[in-house]
Protein backbone atom coordinates (compact mmCIF):
# COMPACT_ATOMS: atom_id res chain seq x y z
CA UNK A 1 0.00 0.00 0.00
CA UNK A 2 1.13 3.54 -0.68
CA UNK A 3 2.89 5.29 2.18
CA UNK A 4 3.64 8.73 0.79
CA UNK A 5 1.06 11.45 0.56
CA UNK A 6 1.78 12.00 -3.14
CA UNK A 7 1.41 8.28 -3.90
CA UNK A 8 -1.99 8.21 -2.20
CA UNK A 9 -3.06 11.24 -4.20
CA UNK A 10 -1.87 9.60 -7.43
CA UNK A 11 -4.00 6.53 -6.62
CA UNK A 12 -7.06 8.73 -6.08
CA UNK A 13 -6.45 10.60 -9.34
CA UNK A 14 -5.93 7.38 -11.30
CA UNK A 15 -9.23 5.99 -10.02
CA UNK A 16 -11.10 9.12 -11.11
CA UNK A 17 -9.47 9.01 -14.56
CA UNK A 18 -10.20 5.31 -14.95
CA UNK A 19 -13.89 5.74 -14.19
CA UNK A 20 -14.15 8.77 -16.49
CA UNK A 21 -12.36 6.95 -19.34
CA UNK A 22 -14.61 3.90 -18.94
CA UNK A 23 -17.71 6.09 -19.15
CA UNK A 24 -16.63 7.94 -22.30
CA UNK A 25 -15.34 4.79 -24.01
CA UNK A 26 -18.53 2.84 -23.28
CA UNK A 27 -20.83 5.66 -24.37
CA UNK A 28 -18.83 6.07 -27.60
CA UNK A 29 -18.96 2.34 -28.33
CA UNK A 30 -22.72 2.38 -27.75
CA UNK A 31 -23.11 5.33 -30.12
CA UNK A 32 -21.03 3.54 -32.79
CA UNK A 33 -23.21 0.45 -32.44
CA UNK A 34 -26.36 2.58 -32.71
CA UNK A 35 -24.99 4.25 -35.86
CA UNK A 36 -24.17 0.90 -37.46
CA UNK A 37 -27.74 -0.31 -36.84
CA UNK A 38 -29.34 2.74 -38.50
CA UNK A 39 -30.94 2.27 -41.89
CA UNK A 40 -32.13 5.82 -42.66
CA UNK A 41 -29.36 7.72 -44.44
CA UNK A 42 -30.37 11.28 -43.47
CA UNK A 43 -30.70 10.33 -39.81
CA UNK A 44 -27.36 8.49 -39.89
CA UNK A 45 -25.60 11.49 -41.48
CA UNK A 46 -26.80 13.74 -38.66
CA UNK A 47 -25.71 11.24 -36.02
CA UNK A 48 -22.34 10.63 -37.69
CA UNK A 49 -21.13 14.11 -36.72
CA UNK A 50 -21.84 13.45 -33.06
CA UNK A 51 -20.09 10.09 -33.15
CA UNK A 52 -17.04 11.52 -34.94
CA UNK A 53 -16.84 14.23 -32.29
CA UNK A 54 -16.89 11.61 -29.53
CA UNK A 55 -14.17 9.59 -31.27
CA UNK A 56 -12.00 12.70 -31.75
CA UNK A 57 -12.33 13.57 -28.09
CA UNK A 58 -11.11 10.13 -27.05
CA UNK A 59 -8.18 10.35 -29.48
CA UNK A 60 -7.25 13.84 -28.31
CA UNK A 61 -7.02 12.63 -24.71
CA UNK A 62 -4.99 9.54 -25.73
CA UNK A 63 -7.73 7.24 -24.48
CA UNK A 64 -7.81 5.76 -27.98
CA UNK A 65 -4.89 5.75 -30.39
CA UNK A 66 -5.15 8.31 -33.19
CA UNK A 67 -4.93 5.58 -35.85
CA UNK A 68 -7.76 3.63 -34.25
CA UNK A 69 -9.85 6.79 -34.27
CA UNK A 70 -9.03 7.45 -37.92
CA UNK A 71 -9.89 3.86 -38.91
CA UNK A 72 -13.20 4.00 -37.06
CA UNK A 73 -14.19 7.33 -38.61
CA UNK A 74 -13.31 6.05 -42.07
CA UNK A 75 -15.31 2.84 -41.68
CA UNK A 76 -18.32 4.64 -40.23
CA UNK A 77 -18.29 7.25 -42.99
CA UNK A 78 -18.16 4.50 -45.63
CA UNK A 79 -21.04 2.76 -43.91
CA UNK A 80 -23.19 5.90 -43.88
CA UNK A 81 -22.39 6.66 -47.52
CA UNK A 82 -23.49 3.17 -48.58
CA UNK A 83 -26.91 3.51 -46.96
CA UNK A 84 -30.10 3.84 -48.99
Amino acid sequence: MAQHKSAKKRIRQDNVKRVRNRYYKKSTRSAIQKLREMSDKSEAEKFLGKVVSMIDRLAKNNTWHKNKAANLKSKLTKHVNQLG
